[in-house]
């Protein structure tokens, strides 16, 4: 079944005639910076999306439940009662292969998550799901542009926490397991210590899961100043210009060549390049954002979590982070 894009006088007739269940079936369909039209609630917009999800979610869990998934593995008898009365335990926690599980995690993320969308460069994937049903996702990825909080070397052990959501039904402290989940087994298994995220105020978010979880606040001054309007009507930052889809896009438009050495997975490297094709990229690249509409965005509550391997490597960093990092109060008040 294929489902239109409401236009934006149908949007704002569902939110004046408080239908849920019109917003609801319209809901995956609006632009993200739509979907906060006629918006007044006193909560985040995280949690409103919860709300119109928990009962379809309700109704799809059970009925998903109830197919046997092959031949060998019969029915389970699991009801609404059930699925409302979960606690974390409940949940098996692991890191996920992105080739295994991409389109899965992709469709949960746009179902549950404020964004709507995937991040750039995912490069982790951590789940928490429930007899095999997917009911949390936390999206590990680069920096949108890697910061001196630990010093001149802090690319090298920095990730970003880019994405993450819970489905409606799901205990209210799902999201700090699954967050601290997914640092506890990159502190194992990689060279990350740091841990950066951030909460949106046009969204009413404080970041209240990385309060749960003690992160450091550094305050509201950070993320991108402008958002482009892209081809498809999305809004995107600059980073987005210099993706690998749009690099080999504009490759095809300035006649050249793509060379597989010039990138790894998702990332390019220009320096890669012959000099001539690099400064052609670049300015292929520069073009193509002066074309774009151009709109202010508020600046975001910037997290950090700061993990080592072992308790002195912990002590070590987390001193070292304090000595060269402001720390500030939690904030309180939403959307300021």
């Amino acid at each position: 079944m294929f489902l239109l894009r409401p236009d934006r006088e149908f949007i704002e007739d569902a939110w004046k005639k408080k239908d849920l269940n019109l917003s609801d079936r319209c809901f995956m369909f609006i632009n993200i910076h739509e979907r906060k039209i006629g918006y007044q609630k006193p909560h985040c917009w995280q949690y409103e999306i919860r709300r119109q999800n928990e009962q379809s979610d309700l109704s799809n869990a059970v009925s998903q439940f109830s197919r046997p998934t092959d031949l060998f593995t019969p029915a389970e008898n699991v009801t609404i009662e059930d699925l409302r009365s979960l606690s974390v335990g409940d949940f098996t926690f692991q890191q996920e292969k992105k080739e295994f599980c991409f389109d899965e995690v992709s469709q949960f993320i746009q179902r549950h998550e404020w964004l709507g969308k995937m991040s750039l460069y995912p490069t982790h994937i951590f789940t928490a799901r429930y007899k095999g049903l997917l009911c949390g996702a936390v999206i590990m990825d680069m920096p949108n542009a890697f910061s001196k909080l630990l010093g001149e070397d802090t690319k090298k052990i920095e990730r970003l926490i880019s994405r993450g959501a819970c489905i409606s039904f799901s205990p209210k402290n799902l999201g700090s397991a699954i967050v601290m989940f997914s640092i506890n087994w990159m502190v194992r298994n990689t060279p990350y210590r740091l841990f950066t995220a951030y909460a949106d105020p046009e969204a009413k978010e404080l970041g209240t899961i990385y309060q749960a979880c003690n992160f450091f606040y550094l305050g509201k001054n950070s993320g991108t100043a402008f958002q482009f309007k892209i081809e498809n009507g999305k809004w995107v930052s600059d980073r987005y210009f210099r993706s690998r889809s749009v690099y080999k896009r504009l490759a095809i438009k300035c006649s050249i060549s793509w060379v597989p050495e010039w990138q790894d997975g998702d990332r390019v490297f220009l320096d890669r390049m012959p000099s001539e094709v690099e400064a052609q990229l670049r300015e292929a690249s520069k073009q193509y954002i002066a074309s774009c509409e151009k709109r202010e965005v508020a600046p975001k509550h910037k997290y950090a979590y700061v993990q080592g391997a072992t308790k002195g490597e912990t002590k070590l960093l987390r001193k070292k982070f304090l000595e060269m990092n402001k720390v500030l109060p939690y904030p309180k008040e939403r959307g300021q």
